[in-house]
Order: C-alpha cells, then sequence, then structure tokens
C-alpha cells in the first residue's frame, strides 16, 4: 500500500498540484517608447551553466505577458533578484495583475531604478534599466536563432497560432519559452566580496521563496528566516596513479610531475579533465612542458585574480 495519495495534474501544476518553491524576481524590458517595464516572475532557471560559447538563463512565461512582448521586439531584459523585506513582494504583487500595461502600473511602482550597466558603458547598446533595490542583476540578450525562434515576432495579444517551437519563442498557443544570454552579472558589494573571499553563514541574502498562487486571495511566499546551515562536503581524495592515468592522456607533450598532480587530488573525478585542460593551456600560453608543483602555484594564483576581477 503506498504511502502517497494521487494528485491530479491540471494547468499551472506548480503551483496547483505541487507545493513547489520557487525564486522570486523582477524581470525589466524596453517598451517600446525606450522607457522600462518591470514584471515578477518565478519561473526562471539557469540553462547552459557549462561547456558552451556563453551561458544562459531560462524564462517561461505568457506570451502576451508584456515581458514576452518586449522581449519578441527587442531581445533585452534584466532579471531583478530582490531581498525578502514585505515591501519589496508587496510590491510585486501590485505588478503582477494581468493585463495591466505599462501605462498602469509603472507609475505607481515604488521600486528604484537605475541605468544598466552595459548601456553606462556603451550607450548605444540601449537597455532596460535595473532595480536599484535588487542585491543582483543578470543582464540577458534571447538568443533568437535558437531553435529558429528568430521569426517570432510581438503584437499577437490573443494567443499565437502554430507552428510552435520546442523550447524557444513561442512554444504553445499562449506560452513562451525564452533562452536568455547571460550579458553581465551585477552584484552589490558587499555579496561579491563574500563570493570572492569564500561564504560564510552570515553572507547569505534573505531571499524569498514563493509557492505561486495557492488560493483565490493569496500570493504565498516565505521569508529566509534562520542562517544558513552548512553542511560538510564529504573528501573523496583520488590516488596519484588514478590522477596520473587522467594527466598522462591530457596532452601528449605537456606533462606533470607527482608534486604538482598532488595539489589537484581534492578535485571531484567529473571535473578533473576540465582543470587538466586548463593547466595544459596555461602551460602551452607560457612555453612550459613540464608543471611542477611551482606551476600549480601560479596557475591557482591566476585564476584567483581572474576570480576577484569578476
Amino acid at each position: 500500500m503506498s504511502s502517497f495519495t494521487d494528485l491530479r495534474v491540471v494547468d499551472n501544476f506548480y503551483q496547483t498540484s505541487l507545493f513547489f518553491p520557487m525564486p522570486t524576481v523582477v524581470i525589466s524590458t524596453l517598451c517600446e517608447d525606450g522607457s522600462t517595464s518591470l514584471g515578477p516572475y518565478s519561473l526562471v532557471q539557469p540553462y547552459y551553466v557549462a561547456g558552451k560559447d556563453f551561458y544562459a538563463m531560462l524564462l517561461s512565461c505568457r506570451n502576451s505577458s508584456n515581458t514576452a512582448q518586449h522581449i519578441l521586439r527587442t531581445g533585452k531584459c534584466a532579471i531583478n533578484f530582490i531581498t525578502d523585506e514585505p515591501k519589496y513582494f508587496k510590491e510585486c504583487v501590485k505588478l503582477s495583475w494581468p493585463g495591466d500595461t505599462p501605462a498602469d502600473k509603472m507609475p505607481k511602482c515604488a521600486f528604484r531604478l537605475e541605468k544598466s550597466l552595459i548601456e553606462e558603458k556603451d550607450p548605444a547598446d540601449k537597455r532596460p534599466m535595473v532595480l536599484s533595490d535588487a542585491m543582483q542583476v543578470i543582464e540577458c540578450t534571447w538568443v533568437r536563432e535558437l531553435d529558429g525562434a528568430q521569426n517570432d515576432k510581438p503584437g499577437e495579444l490573443n494567443g499565437y497560432e502554430p507552428p510552435y517551437h520546442d523550447f524557444n519563442g513561442i512554444t504553445s498557443k499562449f506560452g513562451a519559452h525564452f533562452i536568455l544570454k547571460i550579458d553581465k552579472i551585477l552584484m552589490k558589494q558587499q555579496y561579491a566580496d563574500a563570493i570572492i573571499r569564500g561564504v560564510t553563514a552570515k553572507d547569505f541574502p534573505n531571499l524569498p521563496v514563493d509557492y505561486g498562487y495557492r488560493d483565490s486571495k493569496n500570493f504565498w511566499y516565505h521569508r529566509k528566516a534562520w542562517r544558513m546551515r552548512a553542511e560538510l562536503l564529504p573528501m573523496r581524495e583520488a590516488s596519484l596513479e588514478s590522477v596520473r592515468y587522467a594527466a598522462d592522456r591530457a596532452d601528449d607533450k605537456v606533462k606533470f610531475t607527482d608534486d604538482a598532480l598532488k595539489t589537484i587530488l581534492n578535485v571531484p573525478r567529473v571535473f578533473l579533465p576540465l582543470v587538466l585542460k586548463g593547466c595544459v593551456d596555461w602551460a602551452k600560453e607560457n612555453n612550459v612542458e613540464i608543471i611542477t608543483e611551482k606551476e600549480m602555484k601560479i596557475i591557482n594564483d591566476k585564476r584567483a585574480r581572474e576570480k576577484e576581477k569578476k
């Protein structure tokens, strides 16, 4: 006998058939007159995270929404992460009513806005403004050509007719998905400093988690009520022989000493080829054929500096 009951799957199942924790973000887009419009969203997630020419986020939304129509027209947006103060979430709820135009909602909006860092550096690259009240922002460009979505146009507010795409652009009569290339990640200084130096429990921002519209009256969300809890990663140190096996096959010319390989024994096996490739690339750029512990320190220091710059 199962300990579960079978719940019917219906439209918007993540809200109506599940308790599904989601982020709460505010997406800024450009209106036709060049002003910025804001819309709260939860159906956003990382999409391309490694191994591609670029990194990307995925946004799912109604294709008739202001956000979708603006992205179809300009291809630009910014994903703004608010913290969990009730005044911010209340503002999100105010902005979320379907059918409100930017002219209806933006004059009453209490969020503070500032110019995109990308546009600030290149005035010709017009971007929506970002939230000064956000703790971090992802500035994005829609990758139109994926899934043949480059011909999708704005203008249909009562539903799009087929054919539909599989994963990018107009994907159903009322739905859209946008693969958004990450152009820049902006972060308030205190959180950027924490990432660079290594985070502790007190460094994590208070980000809200919402569960969607669970009834006809309330929009439910959860504030971060407790300090973050750390659980130590299991240390699975590889044997020198297994790392040597991978290193000897990383390149036919660049070789590693045992002392060099001992510095990466704790690297998870799945990431070892990537780490070795980075070392080989550095060695070839610097005309090094034997990587010792000394060179590994130089490589690690270079990575640390690059991370600090980001």
